[in-house]
């Protein structure tokens, strides 16, 4: 079975960024399939443009714009790429970075797809800080420090038992939230009186319940773009944004660029 070096993925990388322990790739993949593989340290893939298919020896993923996935080091899978243009940016960790911070990485285990928002909005920035920051180590290592919280609490509100409310308005807003949804009616889905929905929502979420829609919104503009067979009004309604302009300032709120800037980016070599 081929042991993938540091850096070393299936494509043309344009661009290569080595700091302290972290190295950031931006790889056009070029080969239909790869077969069984590891690689050297534990890292995310982002999936910027196109399509994927990865399986492991658990699940198998289909990826488009958006998507993200992480593999420890050791966690062996396979990649089909269907025609057409695909694009990944890629995230690698080393144990010594671990180290040096005193962080446990024992919770990164095996292969996963992670689906929680507020994780793939700091990966854009990880990657916008790759396209901006002439040192983007700082910015990188704050980012990916908020990621693995986020992971982390992730991993003890399944462990703990979140109550179960919590997991259905994340699936209820995951699904619709491009509907005019309401305190009231999303109180009376998951049956939870609206007092205690408006309040202990950020615990949960670290956001409140307006924020986490918005960004969720955002988050999906954000693969649309990928496609570039959309205007940003397409998108906007889509979305469930009520006009470009109400748009444009919620992508800005969130992500602290306005539309057109990250699509510069993201279109850029």
């Amino acid at each position: 079975m081929k042991h993938s070096q540091k850096g070393e993925f299936y494509g043309d990388t344009h661009k290569t960024i080595c700091l302290d322990g972290i190295t950031l790739t931006d790889t056009v993949y070029t080969h239909p399939k790869v077969d069984w593989h590891y690689h050297e340290h534990a890292y995310f893939t982002f999936i910027l443009q196109g399509n994927v298919i990865e399986g492991n020896k658990k699940e198998i993923y289909d990826c488009s714009p958006g998507s993200l996935l992480f593999h420890n080091w050791q966690d062996a899978h396979y990649n089909i790429k269907p025609e057409g243009f695909t694009r990944g940016f890629h995230l690698e960790i080393e144990k010594k970075w671990f180290d040096t911070l005193g962080l446990n990485n024992e919770t990164l285990e095996g292969s996963s797809k992670i689906g929680n928002p507020l994780i793939k909005l700091l990966m854009y920035k990880i990657f916008r800080a790759s396209k901006l920051d002439t040192d983007a180590s700082i910015s990188t290592q704050s980012l990916l420090l908020e990621i693995l919280s986020q992971l982390k609490n992730d991993s003890q509100g399944i462990l703990h038992k979140k109550p179960k409310w919590v997991t259905q308005i994340d699936e209820i807003l995951r699904e619709q939230f491009a509907e005019n949804l309401t305190l009231e009616v999303l109180s009376k889905m998951i049956n939870v009186h609206p007092m205690h929905l408006s309040r202990d929502f950020s615990k949960y979420f670290n956001c409140t319940l307006g924020e986490y829609i918005r960004k969720l919104k955002v988050e999906k503009a954000l693969s649309l773009m990928a496609l570039q067979n959309q205007s940003f009004t397409e998108i906007a309604y889509q979305c469930g944004f009520s006009d470009q302009s109400h748009f444009n300032r919620c992508f800005k709120e969130v992500n602290d660029m306005k539309p057109s800037d990250h699509k510069k980016l993201l279109f850029s070599k």
